[in-house]
């Protein structure tokens, strides 16, 4: 069996936690510590998927979310088949960005499918948390797989998260 390649991309605003939602997928830890990704960071990882007997080896690429960076941003979505989109549930402004980042990634890929990830799921309570969701969910979306809650902290649907895009990736 072979294995493919593809490449993915987490989007979003600064600091709405791509870096540790990748962590947390790779290595399986989470820090306190914020990192700023300048430019972008680029991981993989070999995923076995058994719905399709296949293995995929996700790039991953980290991209960062300065806004004075956007004019590059384009060249790094390039060749993308999937991207998780992340916006931070404690922060309204990054999930007011969510559909920006959405269509950017689609103008570069027009093919591509997202998934959408509200993190930070452990820093909001649960009757806010519901209304959030509600207001942020992108599922009608034709290029939108899903919309899940995360948290790279407590581990909350991470896995589900890149294992989900990968899946349907396989399956397109």
């Amino acid at each position: 069996m072979s294995v493919i390649s593809k490449k993915i991309c987490l989007v979003g605003d600064f600091s709405v936690g791509k870096t540790s939602l990748i962590r947390r997928f790779i290595e399986d830890v989470f820090s306190e510590k914020y990192l700023t990704t300048i430019g972008i960071k680029v991981s993989r990882k070999l995923l076995y998927l058994k719905s399709s007997s296949q293995e995929i080896d996700l790039v991953i690429w980290d991209i960062e979310g300065n806004t004075r960076f956007k004019s590059i941003t384009p060249t790094y979505l390039k060749g993308a088949t999937g991207a998780i989109i992340v916006g931070d549930l404690s922060r309204q402004e990054t999930l007011n960005h969510l559909r920006d980042h959405i269509n950017l990634f689609l103008e570069v890929n027009p093919k591509g499918m997202a998934i959408v990830a509200l993190n930070k799921k452990d820093l909001i309570e649960e009757n806010k948390l519901k209304k959030l969701i509600q207001l942020n969910n992108f599922q009608n979306h034709s290029h939108i797989i899903n919309t899940i809650v995360t948290s790279a902290k407590d581990n909350t649907n991470v896995n589900q998260a890149f294992y989900e895009l990968a899946e349907n990736i396989i399956s397109k």
